[in-house]
């Protein structure tokens, strides 16, 4: 299936389907049940002594992790003996198939939102759901939030002790970056050439890994919780999260990113020309939108459900309660700083957040107002299609965005667990 994405029911009857081929190589068991009593399925391929911990769907507007975890469960499955890697005597391979199937369920339709010649930017936000930080698996914990997702992931973790986990993860624009808790040398090489054979810049720059340490480009080494020189968005207890419980084993983990859409500016190295003018602009837009989207939101919120019981609302709230400002503030400390001058690739990866927080959050209210009845609501839902099809619109105009055919983006994602699992092998081995 390579014109869309699968969903979580295709997916797992995929791996049902494995396991009767390959009855002796492949299982399937559940390993933890959601909040909203959804199972958490781990398909395990291979016996042999080592383990690696591939994660699925960590986010639910993350499609692509769902198509390599069954590519990788395939190649496996047929022991094609190629490399230590993919020998099912030597490695087991463990796929959750989906870590948050609650926000699977929430995000449905994305798969075709984003299928053949008519996926649009705009289709993709119409449909995506991304739930607030402290009901994310894998970084809830950072918060003091212990959800049966995390806690499945975590009991998985100190059961097999994986000398690597992958996480998959997709973002809706830029380039392919890989995130490590510690680095693998011979991983730069092979990502790098995987990337060029599949049209998919390296981002230089990530919002989240401006400052991190890239032992080479488009890969990031996760910082100590007391390093000062760090964005917003980095934690300071990030070593709380479940990435950072395989080190407790001696293991790695790697946090695999490929775009849906992508740009050439994300490895443009040239230096920015007025770095601090385009900081500015780039607070006002993301403020500026965010102010729209709460705007709309003030005028429905007396009929839409309340944030207890409604996920998309409580993101709707979480957003606007501070997050847009968190983001533009982050950005200040940037335009002065002398000893990091800002790339046209960097300024391009902060383009890109400035632009989606307001589009997730123009999606999310859409879908809400879908299903309310007040005479207010046309309007409302009027209002929110035209700032979602002009901020697309301006979106892929001005990153010059394009589509990576979906073949591309799991092909690269897979070819990179791959190399990660045959770098970590050796770093075992030694």
């Amino acid at each position: 299936m390579t014109h869309r994405y699968p969903t979580v029911a295709e997916v797992t009857d995929s791996a049902r389907k494995l396991v009767s081929r390959f009855p002796g190589t492949c299982r399937l068991r559940r390993i933890g049940t959601s909040r909203g009593g959804r199972p958490i399925q781990m398909l395990s391929v291979g016996h042999g002594p080592r383990h690696v911990l591939v994660v699925a769907r960590p986010h639910p507007d993350e499609p692509v992790g769902a198509a390599t975890a069954m590519a990788l469960a395939e190649r496996v499955a047929h022991g094609d003996g190629l490399s230590p890697a993919t020998d099912p005597t030597t490695v087991t391979w463990n796929i959750v198939l989906c870590l948050d199937p609650d926000g699977a369920a929430l995000s449905q339709g994305i798969e075709e939102a984003t299928a053949g010649t008519g996926h649009t930017l705009e289709g993709y936000y119409r449909s995506a759901y991304r739930p607030v930080a402290a009901e994310q698996p894998e970084w809830a914990p950072i918060v003091s939030r212990q959800l049966p997702e995390s806690q499945a992931l975590f009991d998985v973790i100190d059961e097999l002790r994986p000398f690597l986990q992958c996480s998959l993860h997709s973002v809706e624009a830029g380039g392919t970056w890989v995130q490590l808790t510690r680095d693998l040398p011979e991983l730069a090489v092979p990502f790098h050439t995987s990337a060029a054979e599949n049209g998919i810049p390296v981002q230089h720059g990530t919002f989240d890994a401006l400052y991190w340490e890239s032992p080479s480009p488009g890969v990031y080494i996760l910082p100590p919780p007391d390093l000062t020189d760090r964005l917003a968005a980095g934690s300071e207890n990030i070593g709380l999260s479940t990435w950072c419980a395989p080190p407790r084993y001696g293991g790695v983990t790697a946090i695999i990113e490929v775009p849906l859409w992508t740009t050439d500016m994300a490895d443009d190295l040239t230096p920015h020309p007025e770095p601090a003018a385009a900081l500015r602009d780039l607070s006002a837009l993301v403020l500026d939108g965010g102010r729209q989207v709460t705007a709309i939101l003030d005028k429905a919120r007396a009929f839409l459900p309340q944030p207890q019981d409604s996920p998309r609302r409580r993101v709707l709230e979480w957003m606007a309660e501070g997050l847009y400002d968190l983001v533009a503030e982050s950005w200040q400390p940037l335009a002065t700083n002398a000893s990091h001058p800002l790339t046209t690739a960097q300024i391009c990866a902060l383009d890109i957040v400035a632009r989606r927080q307001p589009l997730r959050a123009a999606g999310l209210l859409q879908h809400l107002l879908k299903s309310t009845t007040d005479p207010a609501s046309p309007d409302l839902h009027h209002a929110l299609n035209e700032l979602l099809t002009t901020w697309s619109t301006d979106f892929k105009r001005s990153l010059h965005l394009r589509r990576v055919p979906i073949p591309h983006q799991v092909q690269h994602q897979s070819q990179t667990v791959l190399t990660a699992t045959e770098a970590a092998l050796k770093v075992v081995a030694a």
